[in-house]
C-alpha cells in the first residue's frame, strides 16, 4: 500500500474563511492530521510496540478552538520563531517596531503571527511522493516585518516511517526570517499525564543561555556537567527541578558537511514509543510545556504543566542583536529552505 492523502473542509473562520485539513497516512500505523489554519500538525498517531496507535501530539479535533487562545499548538510559527529583545530590531540604520506580545518581547510572530493566519493549501507531489503544500503571502510591513515575503510548508512521508516538513521563504526586501514547527509530544499519549519520565538526547555540546524573560544572553555556554546536559539518553525529569522554570532553551546543534543532521532522540520505555528529529538548521529549542496548566483542553483530555515537549528546529532566538549569532537576514534572491523530519523507527 502506497501512502495516502484524504482531504475535508475542517471548518470556516469568523471571516467565513474555509479551512481545509488532511490526512497523511502510511502502511506502517503513521497518520498524520494537517490543516491551513496555521498550517498545524492537529494530530499524529504512530503506533507502541504491541502495534496500539494513539495520538501522540497536542491538538484540537475540530477548527474552533485554533481560533481562541492556545499555546501555539502544531502550528508553523514566524516570520520569526522564538523570541525578540524588546520587539524591536534594527536593519539597514533603520528600526522596526514589533508587537511586544511576550512581557514586552515579541514571540512566534507576533500579535497575528504566520500560526494564525489561513494558508492557501493544494495536494502536490515532491520527487514522486505525494505531499500537502501549503502556501502564505505576507505583505511587507505585516507585523511590522519589512518586505513582502512568501511562505511555503511541504508536508510528505518520504518513507513508512518518517515525515518531512519542508519550510521555504523569499522575499522582496530584506527581512528576518526564523520558522519552525511547534508541535507539542507526549508518547503516552496527548491528555496522558506528563513526559518527564520520556528519555532525551539532544546532538549539541553547548546552548545559549537565557535571562530572566528568557531572552538569550548572548553568550554560548557547554552542556557539560550542567543540567542542560542531554548529549546521553536522560529522562526529562532527571535535573529540570535544577533549571528555573524548566526548559526552554536553544541548543547549538553538532553539524557536518551533510546539510542535514540529527538534531534530536526521544525515547518513552513503556510504549516504546521512539522519534529521531532531524534538521538543516543550526539549532533546537527544548521546550518542556513550563506555561501549560490545564486550563486547555484538547484530544485527549485537559494539557497540564510538563503534558507536552516541543523539540523546534531553528535558528537560534534573538539573533537580530547578536552578530555572532548564525544570521536569520534574508534577502532578496535568497532561498529560505528548512527541513524538519521525524522519523519513527520501526518497533521489535
Amino acid at each position: 500500500m502506497p501512502m495516502n492523502i484524504t482531504h475535508e473542509i475542517f471548518g470556516h473562520t469568523k471571516e467565513a474563511q474555509p479551512v481545509d485539513i488532511f490526512t497523511l497516512s502510511s502502511p506502517a500505523g503513521l497518520t498524520l492530521k494537517v490543516c491551513s489554519y496555521g498550517a498545524t500538525i492537529t494530530e499524529l498517531h504512530t503506533p507502541d510496540r504491541k502495534g496500539d496507535t494513539a495520538d501522540v501530539t497536542l491538538g484540537f479535533a475540530n477548527l474552533g478552538p485554533y481560533l481562541g487562545a492556545h499555546p501555539s499548538l502544531g502550528c508553523v510559527v514566524g516570520r520569526v520563531a522564538n523570541r525578540i529583545a524588546n520587539a524591536r530590531f534594527r536593519l539597514n540604520k533603520k528600526e522596526y517596531q514589533l508587537h511586544p506580545n511576550n512581557g514586552g518581547h515579541s514571540l512566534h510572530g507576533g500579535k497575528v503571527g504566520l500560526g494564525r493566519r489561513v494558508w492557501k493549501s493544494q495536494q502536490t507531489k515532491v520527487n514522486g511522493v505525494p505531499a500537502v503544500e501549503f502556501t502564505y503571502h505576507s505583505p511587507d510591513m505585516e507585523e511590522g516585518y519589512p518586505g513582502t515575503v512568501d511562505f511555503k510548508a511541504i508536508y510528505l512521508m518520504p518513507d513508512n516511517h518518517t515525515i518531512r516538513l519542508i519550510m521555504e521563504a523569499r522575499t522582496d526586501y530584506p527581512t528576518p526570517v526564523n520558522l519552525t514547527n511547534h508541535a507539542y509530544f507526549n508518547f503516552h499519549g496527548a491528555g496522558n499525564g506528563n513526559i518527564l519520565d520520556h528519555e532525551l538526547t539532544i546532538h549539541a555540546d553547548h546552548y545559549t543561555p537565557v535571562d530572566a524573560s528568557l531572552i538569550p544572553t548572548g553568550e554560548i555556554l557547554s552542556v557539560h556537567e550542567t543540567p542542560m546536559d542531554f548529549t546521553h539518553p536522560t529522562a526529562i525529569g532527571t535535573r529540570i527541578a535544577q533549571v528555573p522554570g524548566g526548559y526552554d532553551h536553544n541548543y547549538v546543534l553538532r553539524t557536518g558537511d551533510d546539510p542535514l543532521h540529527p538534531a534530536a532522540r526521544l525515547t518513552e520505555a513503556t510504549s516504546g514509543r521512539a522519534m529521531e528529529v532531524w534538521t538543516t538548521q543550526p539549532g533546537v529549542q527544548l521546550y518542556t510545556g513550563n506555561f501549560l496548566d490545564g486550563s486547555v483542553t484538547g484530544i485527549g483530555g485537559a494539557y497540564e504543566k510538563h503534558g507536552g515537549l516541543c523539540l523546534e528546529t531553528q535558528h537560534f532566538p534573538n539573533a537580530v542583536h547578536h552578530g555572532h549569532f548564525p544570521s536569520i537576514i534574508l534577502h532578496p534572491g535568497q532561498h529560505y529552505h528548512h527541513i524538519a523530519e521525524y522519523r519513527f523507527p520501526k518497533l521489535v
